[in-house]
C-alpha cells in the first residue's frame, strides 16, 4: 500500500526528478541477473535496511548519505543504482550525490516496494 506522501515533500522530490536518471525495478533485477557491476545502495532508514534489503546492497542512509558517500565511494564515475522504500528518497539522495560531482547515480522508482510486489529476492544478512 502506498504511503499518501504531503504535496510539499512531492514537490522536492518532482524537483530532483528533473535533474537525476531513473530506472524501475525489472531493469535492475535484470541487470543484477546479468551480473553488471555496479553498486546498490539502500538509503532507507537503519531499521528498514535491517529487517530486509536486496542482495549485494550497502546501507547509506538519506540522513549520513551525503556525510558518508566520499569514504565508501571515492571514484565519482562510480555507478550506483539508489533505492528506498518506494523511489522518492533515492531520488533526493540521487540528486545530492550529483550536486556533489558523482556522475553515474541512478534512483530506483518503486523502490523496495515495487521489488518485494514482484517477489524478488530479499535478504537480512
Amino acid at each position: 500500500m502506498a504511503h499518501q506522501h504531503p504535496p510539499r515533500f512531492l514537490k522536492i522530490v518532482d524537483d530532483a526528478r528533473s535533474r537525476i536518471r531513473e530506472t524501475n525495478v525489472d531493469e535492475v533485477k535484470n541487470r543484477l541477473d546479468r551480473g553488471d557491476k555496479f553498486l546498490i545502495v539502500d538509503v532507507r532508514e537503519e531499521s528498514e535496511f535491517a529487517k530486509d534489503h536486496i542482495p549485494g546492497a550497502i546501507h547509506l542512509g538519506k540522513g549520513v548519505i551525503e556525510r558518508d558517500i566520499e569514504a565508501k565511494v571515492p571514484g565519482l564515475d562510480t555507478e550506483m543504482i539508489l533505492y528506498c522504500g518506494g523511489g522518492f528518497r533515492s531520488a533526493l539522495a540521487a540528486d545530492n550525490l550529483q550536486k556533489m560531482g558523482y556522475t553515474n547515480v541512478i534512483s530506483m522508482d518503486g523502490g523496495i516496494r515495487g521489488w518485494r510486489e514482484k517477489s524478488f529476492p530479499l535478504t537480512k544478512d
